[in-house]
């Protein structure tokens, strides 16, 4: 079976214009990656662990913050390798300079033999669903026409 993850969209309305949340993963590989590679707060699922429990637990970690209302599911994507993704679409609002990630271990530099920490997120923007679909990896691009659809009226 595939690997799966699962993640969160999380939308607002500033001034009538809607905005989605996106994340720039962490670590010394993204260092100097931008535009397409953003993504949803996401993560693995885990063995007997549901996926939009995933998805509460990964949007937790990656971003210190609990997201909470009527989570509305997206159509799933598969990535380039083969990762099947599910997303939930939810209306909330934070801060996005002040999240908290969780961190991850790596040797670093390669062949050191030095294990450094780094946050799996290192940092969350608001974009329009113009901007969003520049920056987010290319294979979560349909999340955010389904967004589109899933909250009209």
């Amino acid at each position: 079976m595939a690997t799966q993850s699962a993640g969160l969209l999380l939308y607002r309305f500033t001034e009538k214009k809607l905005e989605v949340l996106l994340v720039h993963p962490g670590g010394p590989f993204f260092r100097n990656k931008d535009k397409g590679w953003w993504t949803v707060p996401k993560g693995e699922v885990m063995a007997n662990e549901q996926a939009f429990d995933t998805a509460l637990r990964e949007f937790k970690e990656e971003t210190g913050y609990l997201a909470e209302g009527e989570f509305k599911a997206l159509k799933s994507v598969v990535q380039k390798g083969g990762k099947v993704v599910h997303c939930w679409a939810v209306l909330g609002d934070l801060d996005a300079s002040q999240i908290a990630s969780n961190t991850f271990s790596i040797e670093w530099p390669p062949k050191s033999g030095k294990m450094t920490d780094f946050p799996e997120v290192d940092q969350a923007r608001w974009f329009s669903l113009a901007e969003a679909g520049i920056y987010i990896n290319e294979r979560q691009q349909s999340f955010l026409g389904d967004l589109e659809n899933v909250i009209k009226p």
